[in-house]
């Protein structure tokens, strides 16, 4: 251990969230939406896909007739 003590380590994790920039409400709202927006694109994405290769395996295998 390098000998600080508990009191020195919380005195120091303070200092340091000091430190931290937080985004505001709005930019943290933003960024959500962003999130939402962009799974939503992507699962519809990955669907197309996913039914793409299922149509392409049923022609291959002769599945689909």
């Amino acid at each position: 251990m390098n000998g600080t003590s508990p009191m020195e380590f919380l005195r120091e994790i303070r200092q340091e969230l000091a430190k931290v920039t937080w985004p505001t409400r709005k930019e943290t709202a933003v960024t959500t939406g962003m999130v939402f927006v962009m799974v939503f694109l992507l699962a519809l994405f990955f669907l197309g896909v996913d039914q793409l290769i299922s149509l392409a395996i049923q022609a291959i295998l002769g599945l689909g007739s």
